[in-house]
């Protein structure tokens, strides 16, 4: 198995209302999507919606969540995938997110996983892992994220996408 950097982007200064990779390669068994992000909602914890092919329906989450106090889980309709600090959260605290995309060029249903981590450096953090499904036999071509509850992605987050093609000999290898 071989891991491919795909496209790395980092937000410039004043932020983006949002960030995309278009004109994925659909060469690749899978795609893994790793992102530190912030962004100006007025909340401490938001959300980055992941919106393959920019879809907005078809989506759903059943979500673990744990908040260094108290545990949990619940459901989903959108397709928050990843957690972010917001502008009440401590300064200069990035989210730390690693999402699974596998079979993402199949003419099936398109499965994805995340686990996603928020340090608030207060009384409060928020740890999710994510099981959703996107119900469209449509290959992923692009990805679409955006702030679930801010309008803007700030400055310095990133997100790296890289494609992962299944090798016969069960090695992996990064280029």
């Amino acid at each position: 198995m071989s891991m491919t950097l795909i496209e790395h982007i980092e937000v410039g200064s004043g932020g983006a209302t949002e960030v995309e990779f278009t004109s994925i390669p659909q060469t690749y068994t899978d795609l893994y999507l790793l992102c530190s992000a912030r962004t100006d909602s007025g909340y401490v914890d938001d959300g980055i919606t992941v919106k393959p092919n920019s879809a907005t329906t078809n989506y759903s989450a059943r979500i673990l969540l744990g908040s260094g106090t108290a545990a949990g889980s619940s459901t989903r309709t959108n397709f928050d995938l990843s957690l972010a600090p917001g502008a009440s959260a401590t300064s200069n605290t990035f989210s730390s997110t690693a999402i699974y995309f596998p079979n993402y060029a199949s003419s099936n249903n398109k499965s994805m996983s995340s686990d996603s981590v928020i340090e608030n450096n207060a009384a409060a953090t928020q740890m999710r892992i994510y099981a959703a499904l996107w119900s469209d036999t449509t290959a992923i071509t692009s990805l679409l994220l955006e702030s679930l509850l801010g309008t803007n992605i700030l400055q310095y987050s990133s997100f790296t996408l890289y494609g992962i093609t299944a090798g016969s000999d069960g090695t992996t290898t990064v280029s």
